[in-house]
């Protein structure tokens, strides 16, 4: 039924308002309210009598029609609303879902919240979509959003209904209250697969990865949504990310999804493809992806960005022109991943033809991470100057991973006045890590003002901000072992330093020569050479040396960036000693063979 809106309503809703913005629309050079009207005839002499019961449902689909047609645009949308009031459609309960539908698209949540409350018996859709829009919009950072719309629920007499139980388990897990997802996932009195997945999304979402694989346990049947559910939740929060020992974790995931047979689909292969990149087997990864038969835009995402991470430019770059022709349209994402490959590979020119192409041609807005993969880009080669004019006339905020590159590549290339320049970007700004902070006092330390670098360490030390030591990892015979710098704690040491040593030796007859200046200390170059001699990774991979078996690919997790003289000195033991090896630092990874690493140098 059509029903009107009463003065108190419309005064709550603000019609005066809307009618305000359609006229303002109709004055300016826009004509948008003349546009709207054109569009489709929607004016009261046009529009089916709305006092006819026999029109109601032409009504109801032109109004909906043109919802549908105008939901990119909030003015458009407004106007059509105010016409929806005017004659009296705003109650139907199509019209109102469909008008609150397109306000959350659009991020006018409150429009959708004002509408909702005007609306008179809201059913189940509504309730739906608003919590949804609450999601979507990212409402949920207040947690009083979830228990206002749970009040209202409970008020209404639906607070049994799955499909709203399902949404606020939703809501809750994204405010970030556990707790009361979890009430409300126990008081359903069916918890099937959909319920169980939303439950561990929810717990993925807090950080709860224990929680999470807790109800993946206890359900009886698991579908491919609720797999995929579970190793992007894994990979999101960081699970493949500690080290090559959680390759076993990965393959096994994938083993038992076999035993299970689970279909693998595109949206199972994505996920599984990102976890065997971030798990460090890109051919493993490689292959699940030609395996797939239709790829969307999410599949090629994830092998795109995982070759980015494995310093295979010239594939992701090909794979993404080859996204391009099988007509798959790129996103973000896409172009966060392919910019990274350029920036990795040292494609400057392909990499800026790339980011040109982002707005021109496929109408994305570049974000902060695309100006940063331009700003690295530059800074890789050389080209100082170019990139600090590129942040001056960015249309957001440089941010410290944004900032940090360019002044590690300062200090590469010795250009101290831009160096300075950074520096004192970096410096003012107010969210930066410890890592920010270290990259800002090794700058000053590599121009040797010891005093700078200081004034630095003691800004740290005040903020109560505490340097992560650097730590490498290897597993071998199923073990994990950690090396920290100088370390002696370990077995086999007595046999993994005679080899260190051995490796020194060796490694001087072919060129190597210690680059005492990355060791960013007040002291003596002997000193300083010592310091690097004993670095977490070089033990870490010594020891591996003594521990495997001969032609045995050693893997090594490393928790900070490699530093230059480890990364000339693990091409020159992959060489010697007839070995790959896999070095996953703080940024990617880095295949070393026969003398050289599969970053090409740009790290």
């Amino acid at each position: 039924a059509v029903c009107d809106l009463n003065p108190d309503e419309q005064r709550a809703f603000g019609w005066e308002y809307l009618t305000k913005e359609a006229q303002a629309a109709g004055k300016n050079g826009n004509r948008a309210h003349e546009m709207i009207i054109s569009t489709v005839p929607i004016t009261t002499a046009n529009l089916p009598n709305p006092r006819s019961n026999s029109h109601d449902s032409n009504l109801r689909k032109a109004i909906i029609s043109l919802l549908h047609k105008n939901r990119k645009n909030p003015k458009h949308v407004q106007s059509i609303h105010g016409h929806a009031i005017k004659t009296r459609t705003s109650q139907d309960p199509f019209v109102a879902f469909e008008l609150l539908r397109v306000y959350c698209k659009v991020n006018y949540i409150d429009h959708a919240i004002k509408l909702f409350r005007c609306t008179q018996n809201p059913n189940v859709y509504l309730y739906t979509s608003l919590i949804d829009g609450f999601v979507s919009f990212g409402s949920y950072t207040d947690a009083k959003c979830g228990k206002e719309v749970n009040g209202l629920v409970l008020k209404s007499g639906l607070g049994l209904d799955r499909s709203i139980g399902l949404k606020l388990v939703e809501l809750y897990g994204k405010c970030g209250v556990l707790e009361d997802a979890r009430k409300m996932f126990d008081g359903m009195p069916e918890r099937n697969v959909v319920a169980c997945t939303v439950m561990i999304g929810s717990c993925f979402d807090c950080g709860m990865v224990e929680e999470a694989i807790e109800v993946f346990n206890e359900m009886g049947t698991r579908n491919t949504v609720c797999w995929t559910m579970v190793i992007d939740g894994l990979v999101r929060n960081g699970e493949f990310n500690r080290g090559f020992w959680e390759l076993w974790l990965g393959r096994w995931i994938h083993a038992y999804m076999r035993k299970c047979g689970v279909e693998v689909n595109r949206f199972v292969a994505g996920a599984l493809i990102n976890m065997y990149s971030r798990c460090g087997d890109i051919d493993e990864a490689q292959s699940l992806f030609d395996g797939v038969r239709v790829k969307d835009v999410s599949t090629y995402n994830s092998m795109i960005g995982g070759l980015a991470l494995h310093g295979k430019s010239i594939e992701a770059v090909e794979l993404f022109s080859e996204m391009l022709k099988e007509r798959v349209r790129p996103n973000g994402i896409t172009f966060v991943g392919v910019l990274n490959a350029c920036s990795h590979g040292g494609l400057v020119d392909l990499g800026g033809e790339i980011f040109e192409s982002m707005e021109m041609i496929h109408g994305i807005e570049p974000e902060v991470e695309h100006y940063g993969c331009m700003v690295d880009i530059l800074g890789r080669v050389g080209r100082l100057e170019e990139a600090f004019d590129f942040i001056g006339r960015m249309g957001v905020e440089a941010d410290d991973k944004m900032l940090c590159p360019l002044l590690s590549a300062c200090k590469i290339h010795k250009n101290i006045g831009i160096g300075e320049k950074v520096a004192k970007l970096l410096s003012e700004h107010y969210r930066i890590d410890s890592g920010s902070f270290i990259m800002l006092s090794n700058f000053y330390a590599s121009l040797e003002r010891w005093s700078y670098a200081a004034e630095v360490r003691e800004k740290m030390e005040k903020g109560g901000i505490i340097k992560e030591p650097g730590c490498s990892s290897i597993e071998v015979n199923n073990a994990i072992h950690e090396f920290l710098s100088g370390d002696l704690r370990y077995p086999e040491r007595k046999r993994t330093y005679k080899r260190l040593e051995e490796l020194n030796y060796l490694t001087k007859f072919e060129g190597y020569l210690p680059a005492t200046k990355v060791a960013l200390h007040d002291i003596d170059d002997e000193q300083k050479e010592l310091a690097l001699a004993v670095h977490s990774e070089r033990l870490a991979i010594c020891y591996g040396l003594v521990s495997t078996e001969a032609y045995t690919t050693l893997r090594v997790g490393k928790n900070v960036r490699i530093c230059d003289d480890c990364h000339a000195m693990n091409k020159l033991i992959a060489k010697i000693t007839r070995r790959k090896v896999v070095v996953r630092d703080r940024n990617r990874f880095h295949h070393f063979k026969n003398g050289e690493c599969s970053c090409k140098d740009y790290w």
